[in-house]
């Protein structure tokens, strides 16, 4: 065969292929280019309470969904709910797909800390600052079961944005969403 019949194939067949996808209902279209949800799983580890909700990394979670996380992640010390950045919930998306997970138990070790409650740490920790982005509701400390602790630091670090506390000893890594920053605590 010619080389002329061979590119003049080639052509056809790319005609074909791009006529092909153009008669495609948008609907299947749609479903192929669109984010596909994922479930993002958390446990509150001095509580027990557990959540399991999907989230879009377009949308994020529904209002009804936000409202549970806030009441999982409320101060274990005085049952204080506080609405909680959504951001946050962007971080452990990027995290878990960083990671290569999905679908992975998040545990959580602290979210909100009410004023009272973070002051009384404070006095007792230098590690605890005055002004907690807990304090905000825009601060989660966590882990991720079967994850080494550095891996976990490595990719909420890679996210570049907002701080991020590696804590080896205590076993959690601390994500927020106020500037950028890092730092090593115990």
């Amino acid at each position: 065969m010619s080389d002329i019949n061979q590119q003049r194939r080639k052509w056809l067949s790319l005609g074909g292929i791009t006529l092909g996808i153009s008669l495609l209902p948008n609907s299947v279209l749609a479903m192929v280019s669109t984010a596909k949800p994922r479930i993002l799983n958390f446990r509150n580890i001095n509580t027990g309470d557990r959540f399991a909700g999907e989230f879009s990394p377009t949308k994020g979670f529904s209002t009804a969904s936000l409202k549970k996380l806030d009441y999982l992640l409320r101060d274990k010390r005085n049952n204080q709910i506080r609405r909680m950045d959504p951001k946050l919930f962007n971080k452990f998306y990027q995290i878990q797909s960083h990671l290569g997970l999905r679908n992975t138990e998040i545990q959580i070790i602290c979210g909100y800390r009410s004023p009272a409650s973070n002051a009384a740490m404070h006095r007792r920790s230098r590690g605890v600052a005055s002004n907690s982005y807990h304090i905000r509701g825009q601060a989660i400390d966590f882990r991720i079961d079967g994850v080494p602790l550095a891996q976990v630091r490595k990719a909420a670090e890679s996210l570049n944005n907002g701080g991020v506390g590696y804590y080896p000893r205590s076993n959690f890594v601390h994500i927020d969403t106020g500037p950028v920053r890092t730092w090593r605590g115990s």
